[in-house]
C-alpha cells in the first residue's frame, strides 16, 4: 500500500527539492520545444538547398550544353597560324598575277 503524504508532513527541504523538479522539468520542456522548432527549420533549409542545388545542376548543364556548341564551332575556324599563312599565300598569288 501507498503511504499518503500530506502537505503539512512534508519538510521544507523536500518541499524545495519538489520545486526545483518543477523548474528543470518546465525548462526542459522550453528546451524540447525550441529542439523541436530547429528541427522545422532545419528540415526547411534542407529542403531549400535541394531545390536551388537542383536549379544550379540545371543551369550548369545548359552552360555546358552552350560550350559543347562553341567548342565545335571554334574546331571548324582556322587559328590564327593558319590564317597568317593563308594571308601571305593569297599576297603572293595577287603579286604573281600583277
Amino acid at each position: 500500500m501507498k503511504k499518503k503524504i500530506n502537505k503539512k508532513q512534508s519538510s521544507i527541504p523536500e518541499r524545495q527539492f519538489g520545486v526545483i523538479l518543477e523548474s528543470m522539468d518546465s525548462k526542459l520542456s522550453s528546451v524540447l520545444e525550441s529542439h523541436q522548432a530547429l528541427d522545422v527549420k532545419i528540415d526547411k533549409n534542407h529542403e531549400e538547398f535541394r531545390e536551388f542545388r537542383s536549379e544550379v545542376n540545371y543551369k550548369f548543364d545548359a552552360v555546358f550544353d552552350e560550350l559543347h556548341i562553341i567548342r565545335n564551332e571554334l574546331k571548324e575556324k582556322v587559328g590564327r597560324d593558319e590564317f597568317i599563312l593563308l594571308e601571305k599565300r593569297v599576297m603572293a598569288l595577287e603579286k604573281s598575277r600583277k
